[in-house]
Formats: C-alpha cells, structure tokens, sequence
C-alpha cells in the first residue's frame, strides 16, 4: 500500500461513528450479499452504477477494492458503468490521488486511467463505460446504484441478482467554485468510509 494512502486509510475506521444508522443498515444489506457470495466459494460482483460514470461510481468501485484488499477478501470484483458514458472526470481523478493512489493518465477523450494503490498489485484500469459494457459482468451480480438519477431512470438492471440504492451527493454541483476542492474530498472521504465498513461487514462482523 502506497504510504500516503496507508496514512489516509487508517483514519477511516475510527470514522464508521460518523456514518448514520440509516445507512448502515443499507450498507449492511451489500454486506451480506457479498458475505454469502464468498462464504460459498462464489466470486461476489460489485457493480457500482451512476449516469455517466464519471465520479461516484468510480470512488465507490476504486475504494471497494481497496477495502476488498484491506480485510483480506480475495474473493470480490468490483465494477463500475452509467446508464451513458462521458470520461472519469478529472477532479474525481484528482481527489483520489490527493488520498494517496498513484494514477496514469494516457490521455484521450475518454482516457483508460491506470490507477494503483499497491505497486506490488496490477493497476485497476478506469474508464467511462455503461453498466452493460462487455468488460463489466452480464450475470450473477449486485447493481449498487450510487445516484439517484440512475436508480430512477434505470429500474431494470440485466442480469443482476441483487441490487440496492447506495446513493451520493454530486460533487459536480461544486464544480468550478472555491468548494471545488473541499466538496471532492468530502465525497471521496464519504464513500472510502462507508465502503470501508461494508467491507469489514462482509468479512464476517455482520452483528
């Protein structure tokens, strides 16, 4: 793990007091999803999805694997798409690499972002791309809808077997303004948190 996100990530767990008792309880529903998945021997699938995937569902995509790793579950994909693809937006990009992750930009209108979190570990390869894109699962998987945009306008997920609104404020509201930098923060430290803590739940602390 790189040394800055060490730093970052240790602060996370002490931070689960901070999330509402509402949403752990819809946290804790993906937990156990993902705990019966791999308590079979089965792979569980995440696939966060948002309408343009361009921001929410790529920090919940990027920090679930994280977490995965983190708490030693092997056993978890995680996957991100919209309804439309536009690019990961670059001030997403930017707040991760503020946490601490390393990321390639190749460049591009919609670049394949190389982003690592561990240099002994393959870097995860981010792209904008709709839910149904032939690198994302096709069957067998949970549709976590990280916007309510999507979860409204896209009620019907194919081939998912489980699906829950695990939804977020836009960041993109702040875009442009002095917030800009403090609203992207605050919604990667948001989302880091609680996909921390789901994570911890499926590894088995599911009281």
């Amino acid at each position: 793990m790189h040394p800055k996100l060490k730093i970052y990530i240790s602060d996370l767990e002490s931070d689960f007091k901070s999330i509402p008792s509402f949403r752990k309880g819809e946290l804790k529903e993906v937990a156990k999803y993902t705990f019966t998945k791999i308590s079979k021997d089965k792979i569980a699938k995440l696939n966060f999805i948002c309408t343009h995937n361009s921001r929410r569902s790529h920090l919940a995509q990027i920090w679930t694997a994280v977490a995965a790793s983190h708490y030693g579950l092997n056993d978890i994909e995680t996957y991100s798409g919209g309804t439309e693809a536009t690019a990961f937006n670059p001030r997403a990009v930017t707040a991760l690499e503020r946490a601490g992750f390393q990321i390639e930009n190749p460049g591009g209108e919609n670049p394949r972002y190389k982003v690592r979190f561990d240099e002994d570990s393959d870097p995860m390869i981010c792209c904008s791309k709709t839910f149904d894109d032939p690198t994302n699962p096709d069957s067998g998987f949970a549709a976590i809808m990280t916007c309510s945009d999507a979860d409204e306008n896209c009620p019907f997920v194919p081939g998912a077997e489980f699906r829950k609104p695990i939804t977020y404020r836009d960041p993109k509201e702040s875009d442009g303004t002095d917030k800009e930098t403090e609203i992207y923060d605050e919604r990667c430290q948001q989302i880091a948190t609680e996909m921390f803590f789901m994570m911890s739940l499926a590894k088995g602390n599911l009281k």
